[in-house]
């Protein structure tokens, strides 16, 4: 690729500048002027090695594209860390895109060639570095959800008021990745220097003035996740991300008054903060009660977690999905319900609609949630999805397998309906049906890339939160089909997440089968809304079986002879 003359001073390039731990990718219509503000930067003046792409056909769109492209790329890998800010990533569209985007994985396997990656694409596309990233090019919904959100922040600081957001979204529109981009995003201004030029092409680009700085230059940040194991996995990408730190990353549990206060936290998967019940381990029960009481006061049994959250800050973005509840320990729908009625009236409610995770898209979000429902949806072939329904299990595993081979990030995961005899006996089973033997998975963080995940089963505090490629699902005994009601029932006795199911006597609530059966089903729905490009079904109860084979697509491939139950 090349251009004589004018290449250097009057055409669009893009270019990496790297040393051995730091890159930074550009693109500019005048490379050498460009190269001379780098070199003046004491930040870029140390990056000595200089790739250059030029092309005849190359013109500012492409440019950025391209920019984008490589930047995701890099951050993903994690083998450089990515000195540019996420303002600049865009996701334009613009003619003849598809033509350029072709190119662009022979631009990829020439600078890998060069040394500049050594893994492919769909290696690096397929690690959470890349899925987590803040290098993100946000669509519609999340960029005005992002640029409102700043706009209220900044202007709330300013009158020194506090404030609540509120984000909704099912599952797949990217809440976990607006978290991470707003951390980013922010420091970036934080970190952003008098005279520093900002692309005009970037959606926040105006957001990069001195005034803005000013007013966040001292704003205390932090993004609290209630999930162990996905609190694990972002602190990793927080760690390669230039102006982010692993502390930033909280459990609720970090919040103490003996800390600083924040001027800001950002709570993912806020449905998933607990109330007042029996903690996981004694030592949360003794710490739960010590932090309330140094929080307020007094130990009073109605503070939550969300209480913590707003005493430990003056601001707050609260992400949420309510049908993503899945213990009773997790805030009461009702007062996840009352939280956005609240922001709806105060202007601070932001929804999420397009669906970026699962290839079938918002209908197959709600077609699931309708299945495992009192009210069943009429049968509809979901477009551009493998949905299948096996009779087999070791039919679904072999599949799941096949998948694992082709495309990775192929998972089998199933209901807590078997007891988990493996987390004392390693040499044991957990999982029995029809002669297969299975044993849960055997980490509780990061389970998902650890090294024998593809031949164990994960529960849903190990995929919650995550991207898969394919998900078979095992719908275990813990539900059952009534065929006298002709309903979908809970079978109480073969649930056995303990905390998935206590009373809470502190609080004096006993919980119904009821309710039992709600917090089962949405189990199962964010397990079968986990795969990207498929989704397996299996079903344990025979009854089930047979109700819910008349909503899935049967699987083509040879099944064995079916054993009744």
């Amino acid at each position: 690729m090349s251009r004589s003359g004018d290449q250097f001073t009057n055409w669009p390039v893009v270019y990496t500048l790297n040393d051995s731990r730091d890159v930074y990718v550009g693109e500019s219509r005048s490379v050498a002027s460009r190269m001379r503000q780098h070199l003046k930067s004491r930040e870029k003046s140390g990056l000595q090695r200089m790739h250059l792409v030029i092309d005849d056909t190359f013109h500012k769109s492409a440019c950025l594209d391209l920019e984008s492209f490589l930047i995701r790329l890099f951050a993903g890998e994690g083998r450089y860390q990515v000195r540019n800010g996420n303002a600049g990533v865009s996701d334009s569209d613009y003619y003849d895109r598809a033509k350029y985007t072709t190119s662009f994985e022979q631009i990829f396997e020439e600078l890998r060639a060069e040394g500049m990656f050594e893994r492919s694409i769909p290696e690096i596309e397929n690690s959470d570095l890349f899925k987590f990233s803040p290098f993100k090019a946000l669509n519609h919904d999340q960029a005005g959800a992002v640029g409102e959100i700043l706009d209220g922040l900044l202007n709330d600081i300013e009158r020194g008021e506090p404030s609540t957001s509120v984000i909704q979204g099912d599952p797949g529109t990217g809440k976990t990745i607006i978290a991470i981009y707003l951390m980013k995003l922010l420091r970036d201004i934080q970190l952003s220097q008098e005279g520093e030029s900002f692309d005009s092409d970037s959606i926040f680009s105006d957001y990069f003035v001195e005034g803005n700085r000013d007013l966040i230059a001292n704003l205390k940040v932090g993004l609290v996740i209630p999930q162990q194991s996905l609190r694990s996995t972002i602190k990793k990408v927080f760690n390669k991300t230039p102006s982010l730190q692993p502390g930033m990353v909280l459990s609720p549990f970090d919040l103490s008054p003996s800390e600083q206060p924040y001027d800001l936290l950002i709570v993912d998967e806020a449905h998933r903060l607990s109330q007042r019940a029996n903690q996981p381990s004694g030592p949360q029960n003794k710490k739960y009660r010590e932090i309330t009481e140094a929080l307020f006061g007094v130990d009073d049994l109605s503070i939550t977690q969300l209480d913590w959250v707003r005493k430990s800050s003056k601001h707050q973005i609260l992400l949420v999905d309510a049908e993503q509840s899945v213990r009773p320990a997790d805030l009461p729908k009702h007062l996840v319900q009352s939280l956005i009625l609240r922001s709806q009236v105060e202007k601070k409610f932001y929804r999420l609609h397009s669906q970026m995770r699962v290839r079938g898209g918002t209908d197959y979000i709600k077609y699931i949630r309708k299945i495992l429902s009192s009210e069943p949806p009429v049968y509809s072939p979901i477009e551009n999805y493998d949905f299948r329904f096996y009779d087999d299990v070791r039919d679904m595993r072999e599949a799941i397998r096949r998948r694992e081979a082709e495309v990775q990030l192929a998972r089998l995961v199933a209901g807590f309906a078997w007891p988990w005899k493996t987390k004392t006996d390693p040499d044991a089973f957990d999982i029995e049906i029809d002669g297969l033997r299975l044993r849960w998975n055997q980490t509780q963080t990061d389970w998902i890339n650890s090294r024998n995940s593809i031949d164990e089963v994960g529960s849903i505090h190990t995929v919650q939160g995550y991207d898969l490629n394919y998900a078979g699902v095992i719908i275990g005994p813990d539900l059952r089909f009534d065929l006298a009601d002709q309903s979908i029932v809970v079978d109480r006795t073969s649930y056995f997440d303990k905390k998935g199911k206590d009373n809470n006597p502190k609080l004096g609530l006993v919980y119904t089968d009821s309710d039992l059966l709600r917090y089962i089903t949405n189990i199962y729905a964010v397990l079968m809304t986990r795969g990207m490009h498929g989704t397996y079904v299996y079903v344990y109860d025979k009854a089930l079986r047979e109700y819910l084979r008349n909503f899935i697509p049967q699987s083509m491939e040879r099944g064995r002879n079916d054993s009744s139950r």
